[in-house]
Parts: C-alpha cells; sequence; structure tokens
C-alpha cells in the first residue's frame, strides 16, 4: 500500500488520480475538506438533536381517517353541532359489582371523573350515562362521554395527560376504564412506542456483532452505524420541526428508525467496502474517496431515490396517518442519503488506511473480490437451470397463498390484555352486546329522524337505536346511535355498514369509530392497485435510466414483484391462519392490518429495487470494464455478493427484533419485512438475478441506439 495513503488529505490540495463524474469529485471535495463537513454536520445534528428528544411526545397520535369519507363528515358535524359527542369523545367506563350507577358511590366517582375534564377546553360536553343508551341493563355499568373539542390529534394527546387521573378514581369496588378511539390511540401509541425502543436497543449490538464479522474491523464496522446515529438524529429533530407545520403522526418516528438503521447501514456498507478495495491502488485517500463515490456512490444515489421514489406513491392515499409514515421514511432516507454523500466521504478521507485500524486476524488477508462468493457466480454460471428453477418454486409456492389474503383496521387485539382500554372495551362487550363498542353514529335532518330510525331497524345486523338527540345549537340536526350485534372488527360490520347507508334516506349520514375505519380501508383498498402500478413503472423507468438496458430493468423489476408477493403470501400463513402464532406469542386477528399491503409494498419493493441496483450496477460496471456477460456476473458476484450478504443479515436482524414486540402492529412489520429482504437478497438476489444475467448474456446489456440517445448517459466505471 503507498505510502501516501498516510498523507492528511487536508494537505493536499490537488492529489493526482483524481478524475470521474459528478459524484467522484463531490467525494474528492468532501474528503479535501473533512474538518469542515464534519464541523456543519456537528453544528445541523445538535441543532436538530436539541428537538429530537421530544420526538415522540410531540408528534401526532391519530389520523387513521380517510379524507373527504362520509364518516369523517358524520365526526365533523358531531363535533360542531352535538357538543363534540363523535368517535374522538372519550368514554369513561365505570363499572362496580357492589353498586349500581345511580348510588351514591357511583355518582361520586361520576362526579371526580367529571372534575378531571374541568378547565381542559379540548373536551366539549360531559354527557351522564343515560338508561337505555349508556348504562347496561343490570345497571351495573355505566359509559360517561367527555365530547371532543379539538382535533383527533388533540384527544389523543388529551387522554395522554388525563387517563392517570381518570383510572386514579378507580377504588372501593368502582373500577374506571377510559375508552374509545382517542384512549385506544393513547393506549396503542404508547405501548407501540415502548416496543420499537426495546426493539432498537436489541438490534444495535446484533448489528455492530454482524458488521464487525463482514468488516473484519471495528473502525470500518463503527462507520455505518455513526451514519446511521447522525441520520436518526436529523429525521427525529426534522420531524418535530414539520410537525410544528402539519400533524406527522407518530408512527413515522417509528418507521423513520427503522429504516434509518437498516439502510444506512446497507449504504455505508456498500461505501466502504469499495473504499476499502480503491485503497489498494488509488494513489492516496482522496482519490480513493473519488473511485468509490464515482462507482458506489452512484449505486447509492440511485437506490435512494428509488426508495424515496416508491414511498412517495403512498402520499396520493387521503390519509393522513398514511402520508405522514410515508414522509417519515423519506425523511430518514433523505437525511441518510445526504450524510452518505458528504458525511461518510469526509470520514473516509480523514482515516484513510485507518480505515482498517482494529481488524481481526482472519480480516488482514480479507479482499474485496470475494473468492467464495466468485466461486458462486461461477456455479450459477456453469449449471443455471437447478438454481433457477429451485429459486422460483420457492418464491411462486410461497406467493400463492397471497390469493386469500384479508385485509381489515386494527382490531382492540392490537393493544396488551392489561391497556385499560382494552379492559374498558371488554367490560362493555360483556355488559350491553357484542356491538357497544362500536355503535354507528347517524346523523339527519329533524324532520327526517322517525324515517330514518324505522329504515335502520330494518337493517340486518342492527339490533337497537336510541331515541334522536336534537343538536345543542338549534341547526335542525338529530343524532342516533343503532347498535350493530356484531365486533366491530367482525367482517359482517362492513355489510351492515354498507346496508344501513343503502337503506337510509338521502340526507342521513352515518359514521363513528367503525365506519371510519371501513371508510379507510376502502380508500386503502382503492388507491392499492394504482400505487403498485405508479410503483412498478417508476420502479422500472429509474433501473432503465440507471443500467440503460431495457431487458434487465425488466427482469429486475419482475423479480422483486415476485419476491414482495412471496413475503405477502407468508404474512397471510403467519397472521391470517395463525401458523407459528404460539411461537410467536400473539392471536391471530383473522386478517392483515388494513394498511399493510399499501404500506407493505412500498417498503418491500424499494429494499427489494436496493439489492438489485447494488448488484446490477456492479455487474454492469465489469461488462463496461470488459465487455462479457460472464464476467460481468461473476466478478458482478465476487464483488457485490458479500455486501449484500452482510447487508442482507444486518436488516434481517434489525426486522426480526420488532417481532419481540407485544403490540401486533409492529410484530407484523418486523416479521414481514424481515421475511422479504431473506427471500429477496437469498432467493432473488444471489441465485435468481445472477442465473437471469447467466442466461440473457449479452441481451441483458443491450439498448437500442435510440434509446441511448434519449436517456442520459451513466456509466458505473471509474475513469
Amino acid at each position: 500500500m503507498s505510502d501516501s495513503l498516510t498523507v492528511s488529505p487536508a494537505r493536499s490540495t490537488e492529489p493526482p488520480g483524481i478524475s470521474g463524474g459528478i459524484l467522484g469529485r463531490l467525494g474528492a471535495t468532501m474528503a479535501g475538506r473533512s474538518r469542515l463537513v464534519v464541523g456543519v454536520w456537528l453544528v445541523l445534528l445538535v441543532a436538530l438533536g436539541s428537538a429530537a428528544p421530544s420526538v415522540f411526545d410531540s408528534l401526532a397520535g391519530a389520523g387513521w381517517q380517510a379524507n373527504g369519507s362520509e364518516s369523517v363528515r358524520v365526526r365533523e358535524l358531531a363535533q360542531q353541532h352535538f357538543g363534540g359527542n363523535s368517535s374522538a369523545a372519550v368514554q369513561v367506563v365505570v363499572h362496580s359489582d357492589a353498586y349500581t350507577v345511580d348510588s351514591p358511590q357511583v355518582q361520586q366517582a361520576l362526579e371526580e371523573i367529571g372534575t378531571v375534564f374541568e378547565g381542559d377546553s379540548r373536551f366539549g360536553e360531559v354527557i351522564a350515562p343515560q338508561p337505555g343508551m349508556s348504562i347496561s341493563p343490570d345497571g351495573h355499568t355505566g359509559i360517561l362521554i367527555a365530547g371532543a373539542n379539538a382535533s383527533t390529534d388533540d384527544m389523543v394527546k388529551a387522554v395522554d395527560e388525563h387517563k392517570e387521573a381518570l383510572t386514579a378514581v378507580s377504588g372501593d369496588g368502582i373500577d374506571v376504564y377510559p375508552t374509545g378511539a382517542s384512549a385506544l390511540w393513547s393506549d396503542f401509541n404508547k405501548a407501540n412506542h415502548d416496543a420499537m425502543i426495546k426493539a432498537e436497543l436489541f438490534s444495535w449490538p446484533v448489528t455492530l456483532a454482524i458488521m464487525v464479522l463482514a468488516f473484519g474491523s471495528m473502525v470500518a464496522a463503527g462507520l455505518p452505524l455513526l451514519l446511521t446515529l447522525a441520520g436518526l438524529i436529523a429525521s427525529a429533530g426534522g420531524l418535530v420541526l414539520l410537525n410544528q407545520v402539519t400533524p406527522i403522526s407518530v408512527w413515522a418516528m417509528n418507521f423513520a428508525m427503522m429504516f434509518a438503521l437498516a439502510l444506512g447501514i446497507d449504504y455505508a456498507l456498500f461505501i466502504v467496502a469499495r473504499f476499502r478495495d480503491a485503497l489498494t491502488t488509488a494513489p492516496n485517500s482522496r482519490a480513493a474517496v473519488a473511485e468509490t463515490m464515482d462507482t458506489a456512490g452512484k449505486a447509492v444515489v440511485l437506490s435512494g431515490l428509488t426508495v424515496l421514489v416508491s414511498l412517495s406513491a403512498v402520499l396520493i392515499v387521503p390519509a393522513p396517518a398514511v402520508r405522514t409514515m410515508a414522509v417519515g421514511i423519506m425523511f430518514a432516507v433523505t437525511f441518510v442519503l445526504l450524510a452518505t454523500m458528504t458525511l461518510l466521504p469526509a470520514a473516509l478521507g480523514a482515516l484513510g488506511s485507518k480505515v482498517n485500524a482494529g481488524a481481526l486476524p482472519y480480516a488482514k488477508r480479507q479482499q474485496h473480490r470475494s473468492p467464495r462468493f466468485e466461486a458462486w457466480g461461477k456455479l450459477l454460471h456453469d449449471k443455471p437451470w437447478p438454481f433457477a428453477i429451485g429459486a422460483l418454486l420457492v418464491l411462486i409456492a410461497l406467493s400463492v397463498p397471497v390469493v386469500g389474503l384479508k385485509v381489515a383496521m386494527p382490531s382492540i387485539q392490537v393493544v396488551p390484555d392489561d391497556a385499560p382500554v382494552r379492559q374498558g372495551y371488554e367490560l362493555v362487550q360483556a355488559q350491553m352486546g357484542e356491538g357497544a363498542p362500536g355503535m354507528i353514529q347517524i346523523i339527519a335532518p329533524t324532520g327526517e329522524a322517525t324515517q330514518v330510525a324505522e329504515a335502520a331497524r330494518t337493517v340486518d345486523g342492527i339490533s337497537m337505536v336510541t331515541p334522536a338527540q336534537p343538536a345543542t345549537d338549534g341547526s335542525g340536526l338529530v343524532m342516533m346511535q343503532a347498535l350493530p350485534d356484531v365486533d366491530p372488527s367482525d367482517e359482517r360490520m362492513g355489510d351492515i355498514l354498507d346496508d344501513l347507508r343503502d337503506t337510509m334516506p338521502a340526507d342521513a349520514l352515518a359514521g363513528g369509530a367503525p365506519a371510519e375505519n371501513l371508510d379507510l380501508q376502502d380508500a386503502l383498498d382503492k388507491y392499492l392497485p394504482i400505487i403498485v402500478g405508479i410503483i412498478l413503472v417508476l420502479g422500472f423507468a429509474l433501473l432503465l435510466i440507471a443500467l440503460q438496458a431495457p431487458l434487465i430493468a425488466v427482469l429486475g423489476t419482475v423479480v422483486s414483484l415476485l419476491s414482495t408477493a412471496a413475503a405477502f403470501g407468508v404474512a397471510r400463513l403467519i397472521f391470517q391462519d395463525g401458523h407459528s402464532a404460539g411461537l410467536l406469542g400473539f392471536t391471530p386477528q383473522g386478517f392483515l392490518d388494513g394498511w399493510g399491503p399499501v404500506f407493505f409494498f412500498a417498503m418491500i419493493f424499494a429494499i427489494a429495487m436496493d439489492y438489485t441496483v447494488f448488484l446490477l450496477a456492479t455487474a454492469k460496471e465489469h461488462y463496461e470494464h470488459s465487455g462479457d456477460p460472464e464476467i460481468a456476473q461473476v466478478d458482478g458476484m465476487a464483488h457485490s455478493g458479500r455486501v449484500i450478504f452482510a447487508a442482507a443479515a444486518v436488516m434481517v436482524a434489525v426486522f426480526f427484533t420488532f417481532a419481540l414486540a407485544e403490540p401486533l402492529p409492529p410484530k407484523e412489520m418486523g416479521i414481514i419485512l424481515g421475511v422479504a429482504v431473506m427471500l429477496d437478497a437469498f432467493a432473488v438476489r444471489l441465485v435468481l438475478l445472477p442465473v437471469l444475467l447467466r442466461l440473457t448474456g449479452h441481451a441483458a446489456w443491450w439498448s437500442p441506439a435510440w434509446l441511448r440517445k434519449v436517456l442520459p448517459s451513466i456509466s458505473f466505471a471509474h475513469h
């Protein structure tokens, strides 16, 4: 290794060996001004980091609705004209085995509960338990309603602040449980937050261990983690600031944490591995950075763009929580990408050959070109068909169950058994009927009240309709509640709601918490095919621009779709059919959570294309040098196989740690994404895609002359 590698890049203004494109020159600039770049990032991280600790307290807790839907209109009318008695209202269940609701003891408890709500402008009218409406037939359970006088997000925060005071009223044989949609999101967000933090803490040491094994050097292994930490801090602080402009779901940070860790390590692995290889031939560390960014840097940028494009498709769904989850990941990916393009080259330029410091004995003999993956690439080249058929059979077999996949919005089972909202929910069901926690709210003109009530009572599945309550402001509207005879998460609930809306007069509107869930599910189902189409088209377009080769761009997109289908097939077997539910510690709901297909498809496809870009960009680089498809396939595998394997191992470890979470949604997220990465990296990128390169030969890289004229010129070879 040249002695010049030990020279500080900051002293050498024009080192020899620097050439290449924009990214190469950018990398050299960052490496030559490493102190300035690190200083700017420190200022940025201190500024954003000051806001980061409050991220989980600051972000919004709700937003699970279909904007513009009938159920959202009902909620708005209820808050405007009926003292806030909407789906966002807080329902406080009061139960006593010893006393009835009209006893002095329970009345005293109800007064204390009312006192908790006094003085907080977010709560509207407080409605005491009413006979025949919110008192159980035996008189031992009553529901006090505190109206919602604020947005759904503010109501969740209000419950966060007051639920301890509410549950503290319990005692002397009286139990108090805050319930309703706002309380549900309050309890669930807390359980989800605790689970995510626990999973993150567990995943970091596992990740570090994998990184040390992959790099064989403590310094090289630590760089990706530092890069990821910078991305996490920046995105957390950025989301808190963005939340001042528009409400951002707390779930956005959960996903951002997961993706910043997974993709940050992915990108840094690819860059650091290539830099270590470039050090062996480049005249100095700055030139090595330039070569790295001119080759691997392009693949990282294209991968990041693919992730951002895939997630941007989700923004068309008219649901604030879904949109802001996408925004959260896009924020994290953007900051990680910026750090990979600026901070990482600066750190590598400053470290130079010291990047190999703290190397383990075996790593001193380790080359960037892996002999094991070279041998694997040759085996795939010599015997492509058995491996192609085997990989296809596995992926197709796992994809078949997708046909019977069912989706629905989460049930009460997503919160722990001991959560107050679940205890109150189950108590209301036991005392007042299976559908009592999911009453359908009906708002109609006063003159049509009788007609609406009679029509609602004829609907199969509606067991009772409460008397019409006039609006408090004389607006000429009435509200009544329809009691379904099924659990709010029962699949028959959708038919009941549809029949109710079809049967009632046109001026009558049906809403309430279960209706909001169903309207959101309808919106997600409606937009899923559109989102899938957008992602496939844009994913193909980016691959085509990157590789300048239509055939391999098509094949790369198709195999990504195949691994995505296989992951959803596994999701159905586990979360819908309940296979391994006991082992994983959950009770199956009989369906996958409704936002899963839209969101997981975007994330899985983004990750799949991530690996596709890494493998094919490396293969294209060797094809540009040699013009030989065999060399491109074998050398592409030899130079990227270890990185893809290590990156996949890290991602699987990160995602599977979320399988340890108690709440079901993080468990779904971790297992589905973990399975997707495992299938995609090991069955597709390390088997099927190299085999396709072997079988297509020169045709994989062919491009018609007219297309080359249209597309921007992108080369992965360093000149």
